[in-house]
């Protein structure tokens, strides 16, 4: 009895192979559905999925990535993704790199910063290619996979990461990158069924024969054996079977090589994925006919379920017994590991029954139906089931906690436990690798020097996920033949770890109807969960930070004197809603603990945003100096036109900037006027010129400037305060001066009570200068 050749195929592998199965089955024309494909009796089919393409963004958090989710059909044995990309927006954009990330039965996980995670967080290395857009405008790329897992499969895609500057929208020239998957997979119609412990006669030709076997729950063990095998012009037997599907990002088919003797060939798989097809796939070494037979055993794993009524009547110091179709839950339970008078055979687990709560999108809480604990043998280990097969369950982050009691561990008694999908792990001992026969699961153990474990995975695959947990004693087993241990588990499905903590959004995002979450960071805090603080402010810098950008508006009191020494009054109400605004909307804007808001977050923005453009608008209406009520109704009309370009288009720097180049031509137009009317320059004061509206117009140039070339996310919180002031100091400055001919606001009467008659002058003798 030999076993020759028995390996695990990786993901590169996978992807290895799939070049000449490709060429094999691409050499001759697809046969139509149903038809025969050659007088091998192999009957192929062709579908071909698309989604809509998406305009990819550059990395800065997970909601920068573009996600597409594809159903793989049963019974396929080729996929071939081909990847379109194309570039827009002329010759100035220069070369990228587009990143595409494939996973299996969740989305891919994926680290492009590479920051650190929370700890306890168990995230296995994404699959990834990499498509360079040069100077061409569009690159095409394939990826082929041989044997895909069928169900979900996930493509994420991403420019690289973002430059910190902070580019304004509209007044710099933007590069479009585009990117569109499609998936081309190729299935088979007619496979062989196997029946256990029934042999299968397969003739190898030219073409690999396809097998699959169900694999019913509760099955501890599956033997895959070759018998009887004959070659035609051939010494030994010349085939290699491979078992299982390609699951990206790690790969767990076994490969099976039988060309060397002794005879039969056989294939141990513990623990196989329960309640499913596994596919099973023989291929000739040689060009010869090759002839066996196939023969799949299954072991049975007999369970014992405790049932609802047994948690019930039970407690942690009672014993019952087994025989009589009762658990025993007490310690001088013995009866597990033995046969018992229910049926023949061992109990290969203990199965208790759990609770699914949906409370929210992407959040269940699982629980014991006891609410309470899990009660842990030393022969035989205690599982539960977790249903996270909905296909909604895989956009969040599952928390695993177990806790137990400082009292019952004692010495060298260790409680481990794994965590797996599709099937629990069964076989432990002191290594504990918690590897099934096609996933490698997660770790977790307790002892009297740690009685708490935690595990947090990332995106779980959509499937049946189980918990399986053993007492075990490696220095002093027969400690462990009278000890029991009651362990309290916490299970939960979260959108988002702590909620992405003081410094950190969870946001909850979309790719058609499905959702999943991810954690947006402020404050220089990074990572998943926002936990990464190698780049982080300190609270004295986001004091700093807040100081600089809410005091600097107090320059505006500048304007707002000068208006009103100056009897613009309408120009002062401008600036006195600017700079509130614009106080109170950076106090909202700020992670952390120094946050203010007096109002919604988006109502602030917008009005900072038109208190800012308005402003702009007036100050140079008023250097203008139109007649009062002409320059009111423009006042009016270019306050609106401004509001309802900042509905449209907040960010958009033309939406903002086309009223306020219309009313510099009007000052231009009314400037140029008065200097062919007078023959002479206007303001014709060099002092006007030298002292005021050349710094005026400075400062705005510097801070124009500043706003749209210098600010970056680093230093946003000076170079933006700079812009309040700026932007202030230059309205003081270019506000025209009052009218000579004009008194200021004269009191004309004193009445005897005290009451003053206040009159404007200049509002009743108007003249123009």
């Amino acid at each position: 009895m030999g076993r020759a050749g028995t390996g695990t195929r990786g993901a590169a592998g996978a992807l290895a192979v799939a070049g000449p199965l490709l060429l094999l089955l691409m050499a001759r024309p697809p046969p139509a559905a149903g038809g025969d494909s050659g007088k091998s009796g192999l009957e192929l089919v062709s579908e071909h999925f698309s989604q809509a393409p998406q305009k990819l963004s550059f990395y800065s958090w997970y909601g920068s990535t573009r996600l597409f989710h594809f159903r793989v059909p049963p019974d396929t044995v080729l996929l071939r993704w081909l990847l379109q990309v194309s570039r827009s927006g002329g010759p100035t954009c220069t070369h990228v790199e587009i990143t595409v990330h494939f996973r299996y039965g969740a989305p891919p996980v994926i680290n492009p910063l590479g920051t650190s995670f929370p700890d306890n967080t168990s995230v296995h290395p994404s699959f990834h290619i990499s498509m360079l857009l040069s100077s061409e405008a569009q690159n095409n790329t394939s990826a082929n996979i041989s044997h895909p897992a069928p169900g979900d499969w996930f493509v994420a895609a991403h420019l690289p990461p973002s430059s910190q500057k902070i580019q304004v929208k509209g007044f710099v020239p933007t590069c479009a990158y585009v990117f569109q998957p499609d998936m081309l997979v190729m299935r088979v119609v007619k496979v062989s069924v196997m029946e256990p412990d029934v042999p299968l006669l397969q003739t190898l030709l030219s073409h690999p024969s396809y097998l699959k076997i169900f694999v019913p729950e509760y099955t501890q063990e599956l033997q895959l054996e070759l018998q009887g095998c004959v070659s035609n012009g051939s010494l030994g037997c010349p085939v290699r079977v491979t078992v299982g599907s390609v699951t990206l990002p790690s790969n767990f088919q076994k490969v099976l090589t039988c060309s060397s003797l002794p005879w039969p060939c056989r294939l141990l798989l513990p623990s196989p994925p329960w309640g499913r097809w596994l596919q099973v796939t023989a291929e000739s070494l040689a060009h010869v006919s090759v002839a066996f037979s196939a023969v799949a055993a299954l072991k049975a794993c007999k369970p014992w379920s405790v049932t609802f009524q047994h948690l019930l009547h039970s407690s942690p110091n009672q014993s019952c017994n087994a025989s009589s179709g009762q658990l025993s839950l007490g310690p001088g339970h013995q009866d597990l590991g033995r046969s018992s008078g229910v049926g023949s055979g061992p109990f290969c687990l203990v199965s208790y029954p759990i609770m699914r709560e949906d409370v929210d999108v992407l959040s269940v809480h699982f629980q014991p139906l006891n609410r309470v604990w899990v009660m842990v043998h030393w022969h035989t280990p205690s599982t539960m089931r977790l249903r996270l097969n909905t296909g909604m369950d895989s956009g969040g982050s599952l928390s695993i906690s177990l806790q137990a009691n400082k009292t019952e561990i004692v010495n060298d008694t260790l409680v481990v436990a794994c965590m797996n999908a599709a099937s629990p792990f069964l076989s432990f001992d002191t290594s504990l690798n918690c590897t099934t026969a096609f996933f490698q699961g997660y770790p977790l153990s307790l002892s009297s020097s740690s009685l708490t474990a935690n595990l947090i995975i990332p995106y779980p695959e959509t499937d049946d996920w189980y918990l399986s947990l053993q007492l075990m004693c490696p220095e002093s087993p027969e400690n462990c033949q009278q000890a029991m241990v009651h362990v309290e588990t916490t299970v939960n499905l979260v959108p988002c770890l702590n909620d992405c903590g003081p410094y950190g959004q969870c946001l909850l995002l979309r790719r058609h109807s499905y959702l999943y979450a991810s954690c947006s960071c402020k404050a220089g805090w990074r990572g998943w969960s926002c936990t990464d603080n190698s780049t982080a402010q300190t609270v004295a810098q986001q004091r700093m930070a807040v100081l600089l950008l809410t005091l600097s508006n107090l320059v505006f009191l500048a304007p707002i004197a000068v208006s009103v020494h100056r009897a613009l009054l309408v120009e002062a109400s401008v600036y006195s809603y600017t700079m509130f605004f614009s106080t109170f909307y950076h106090a909202c804007d700020q992670p952390g603990e120094t946050v203010l808001c007096i109002l919604n977050y988006d109502t602030l923005q917008y009005c900072d945003f038109l208190g800012s453009g308005v402003s702009i608008w007036v100050t140079i209406l008023c250097m203008a100096r139109l007649k009062t009520v002409l320059k009111h109704v423009l006042f009016v009309l270019g306050t609106l036109v401004i509001a309802m370009s900042l509905y449209l288009d907040r960010r958009g720097v033309w939406n903002m900037m086309g009223p306020c180049l219309f009313a510099f031509v009007i000052m231009a137009s009314m400037w140029g006027y008065r200097c062919g009317h007078r023959n002479q320059c206007y303001p014709s004061s060099w002092q006007r010129w030298v002292f005021y509206l050349l710094p005026g117009i400075s400062m705005a140039s510097v801070g124009i400037a500043i706003y749209t070339f210098m600010m970056t996310s680093d230093n946003y919180y000076y170079t933006h305060s700079i812009w309040h002031m700026l932007l202030a100091g230059s309205a003081a400055l270019l506000l025209p001066p009052r009218d000579r001919h004009a008194k200021p606001w004269a009191c004309s009467q004193t009445f005897p009570c005290h009451y003053q008659i206040c009159t404007n002058v200049r509002d009743e003798l108007y003249t123009v200068t």
